[in-house]
């Protein structure tokens, strides 16, 4: 059984219906019990970072987030909360799984903010990626991005920046872009975590 944390950040219909589609059994759940016995959790999360740790003490889970030891998926600002720190919630400490500080990019005439549509990956590492075309096209939406660092598996261009895609340390993963509107690519994205 896959747990899809639940912490009021974001629509999680799209990500239900993705993992439906490959025949998962999930529940969208911020009881610690029912996470902590999952096969799988996701971390999903759209909006602000520090909005998204607040909810998350709220509910008593970034201890019990960092003690899990199945594999676990956190997606866009998923990802960003398993991140050290973000320039989104100056002095507030995320997660501190994964060894990357979260910057806003800074618009300029090749960057428009938010980064938003389909977009390249390259330097694929991992068995997250298994099977993957050569630089596949995966939809991304955010204005903060994780910086290149030890625990980088896939990075993206957007204009003359090269940030994290995806990360990954010990049995978590992140994506900075959503697999579950990513299309087939994204799919098998997802149906690589449901295997691992």
């Amino acid at each position: 059984m896959i747990a899809i944390i639940d912490y009021d950040m974001g629509n999680l219909r799209s990500l239900e219906n993705a993992l439906g589609r490959l025949g998962a059994q999930y529940a969208v759940t911020a009881d610690p019990q029912t996470i902590r016995q999952a096969d799988k959790v996701i971390l999903p999360g759209v909006g602000h970072a520090g909005k998204a740790m607040d909810n998350l003490a709220a509910r008593g889970l970034p201890d019990l987030i960092r003690s899990l030891r199945q594999p676990v998926l956190g997606i866009c600002v998923g990802m960003q909360v398993l991140c050290r720190d973000s320039e989104e919630a100056p002095g507030k400490p995320c997660l501190g799984v994964f060894d990357a500080h979260v910057r806003q990019f800074v618009p300029d005439p090749q960057t428009k903010v938010p980064h938003m549509g389909w977009n390249t990956l390259g330097n694929l590492e991992g068995k997250l990626f298994r099977d993957f075309p050569k630089e596949p096209y995966v939809y991304f939406v955010h204005s903060f991005y994780a910086g290149l660092g030890p625990d980088t598996v896939a990075t993206c261009r957007y204009g003359g920046l090269l940030f994290s895609a995806a990360l990954k340390y010990e049995q978590f993963y992140g994506t900075q872009f959503h697999p579950e509107k990513s299309g087939d690519t994204g799919e098998l994205l997802l149906k690589n975590f449901l295997a691992l």
